[in-house]
C-alpha cells in the first residue's frame, strides 16, 4: 500500500489546480434516497445489469442488501450478489467476486458496506479491465460507514503475503454515490464511530497532503466540526438519522473527490495505518484512532511553517481559543483528537493487537519510504507509545 509521498512541491496556497475525478456522475444524499437515486443513476450509466459486492455480516444479519437488491429486481436490473469480502479486501476474495462478476455478465458494480467492499469493487474493475483490455466498468457505491473509500480512484487490498498493496486508475472512482443515513441503522457502533474517526484522519491529513488546494481545506476544517460535533451526539443517540445524515455529508467533506496525477498515502497517519492494519488485523478506523493523535503532535515538531498554520487553523473552526502559539496549537489539536477518541470509547493499544516490538522499525521504514529518512527514529518512538 501507499507510502508518503516524499517529493518536494511548491506551495499550493497560491498556486495549483483541481479536477474532480473524471468518472463521477452524482452523489446523492439524504434518508431514503438509495429508493429514487439507484435507479437515476443506473440509467445515468446506461447499466443493464448489477453485481452487488457486499460483506458476509451485513448480507447475512441486516436488511440492507436485501434492500438494494429488490429495487434493483424492481428495475430488471439484479445480476448476483457477492458476500465474501473480508476486512482489507482479501485478494482471494477479490479473484472469486471478478470470476463471478463475469459469470454473471454484469456491467456495473454497486459495492454495498465499508472501504472494504468499496475498495475491493474497484480492485474487480481493475483486474476485469487488465484481462479485457477494454473500457473500465463502473461502481455505484452506497457506504454504510464513514470511511469515505468511494471518493478515491486507489484500491487497498491484502495480498497473498498478508500486506496491504494497491492499484489505481482515475477510472476506479465510483461513478455514484448514495448516502442514504437509513441503511447505515444496522451498522456496529464501534465500526460507525471508529470510520468516523477515520473520517476525522482524512480531513486533518488533507490539511498538509501536498498538492491540495485551499478550497478543499475549508472543506476539511467544515468536516472537523461536524465530525467533532456529531460524532458523540451520534453515539448518545445512535437511532438518530438526522445526525447520521449529517456524519455521512462530513465524510464526503473530509476526502471530497480530487483528482491526483501520483497515488500515496494521506500523510503519516494514513501511512502507519495502512502498514499496521492488513498485517495485524488491525480495523482502518482503529488504526486511525492509534495513529492521528500522536502524528499531529508529531507536525508541532517537523512540519513546515505553512503546514503548521492550516493545522492550528483548525481550532478557530472547532471553536477553540487559541494558545498563543502554532506549536501550541497543535499539540491542542492533537489532545482534542485525542479527547474524542477516548470519549468514543475507541482508545486502542498496539499491545490488544499483539504487534511484536521488534516489528517496529520495519513498520516505520515500511510508512515513511526510506531507511535514511530523518523522520525514522522519531517515528519509531511514536510507534513506540503506543502500548500503554
Amino acid at each position: 500500500m501507499s507510502s508518503l509521498d516524499t517529493s518536494k512541491y511548491d506551495s499550493s496556497d497560491l498556486s495549483g489546480s483541481y479536477a474532480w475525478t473524471d468518472t463521477l456522475k452524482g452523489v446523492h444524499y439524504g434518508p431514503g434516497s438509495v429508493k429514487t437515486a439507484l435507479p437515476k443513476l443506473l440509467g445515468i450509466l446506461g447499466a443493464k445489469k448489477a453485481f452487488v459486492v457486499t460483506g458476509r455480516s451485513l448480507h447475512d444479519k441486516t436488511d440492507v442488501v436485501k434492500r438494494v437488491e429488490n429495487i434493483l429486481k424492481e428495475h430488471n436490473a439484479y445480476g448476483a450478489t457477492f458476500y465474501e469480502i473480508g476486512q482489507h479486501s482479501p485478494i482471494a476474495g477479490i479473484r472469486d467476486g471478478l470470476k463471478r462478476f463475469k459469470d454473471v455478465g454484469a456491467d456495473v458494480i454497486v459495492s454495498v458496506g465499508g472501504g472494504s467492499p468499496v475498495d475491493a469493487s474497484k480492485a474487480i474493475l481493475y483486474f476485469q479491465q487488465q484481462e479485457t483490455g477494454g473500457p473500465y466498468l463502473r461502481q455505484i457505491a452506497i457506504p454504510t460507514t464513514l470511511s469515505a473509500a468511494e471518493y478515491t480512484a486507489g484500491a487497498g487490498y491484502t495480498n497473498d503475503e498478508g500486506y496491504k498493496v494497491a492499484v489505481s486508475s482515475p477510472e476506479l472512482a465510483p461513478a455514484g454515490i448514495i448516502l442514504d443515513a437509513e441503511l447505515t441503522l444496522a451498522t456496529p457502533e464501534r465500526l460507525w464511530l471508529s470510520t468516523g474517526m477515520r473520517a476525522v484522519d482524512h480531513a486533518v491529513e488533507n490539511l498538509y497532503r501536498p498538492l491540495v488546494p485551499p478550497p478543499i481545506k475549508y472543506l476539511c476544517y467544515a468536516a472537523l466540526a461536524d465530525l467533532f460535533k456529531y460524532l458523540p451526539e451520534s453515539k448518545a443517540n445512535p437511532q438518530a438519522i438526522d445526525v447520521r445524515q449529517k456524519l455521512q455529508i462530513a465524510s464526503w467533506m473530509s476526502l471530497w473527490p480530487l483528482k491526483l496525477e501520483k497515488y500515496s498515502a494521506l500523510g503519516l497517519s494514513h501511512a502507519l495505518g495502512h502498514k499496521l492494519g492488513a498485517r495485524y488485523s488491525i480495523p482502518h478506523g482503529i488504526t486511525s484512532c492509534l495513529t492521528l493523535a500522536p502524528v499531529v503532535a508529531l507536525k508541532a515538531e517537523v512540519a513546515s511553517q505553512e503546514d503548521k498554520e492550516w493545522l492550528a487553523g483548525a481550532l478557530f473552526h472547532l471553536r477553540k481559543p487559541s494558545t498563543g502559539s502554532l506549536e501550541g496549537d497543535i499539540l491542542q489539536l492533537s489532545a482534542d483528537i485525542q479527547k474524542l477518541v477516548d470519549d468514543l470509547g475507541l482508545h486502542s493499544t498496539l499491545a490488544e493487537y499483539k504487534v511484536p516490538r521488534e516489528d517496529l522499525p520495519q513498520i516505520a521504514q515500511l510508512a515513511v519510504g526510506a531507511q535514511d529518512d530523518p523522520l525514522l527514529p522519531k517515528v519509531v518512538a511514536l510507534l513506540e507509545s503506543l502500548y500503554a
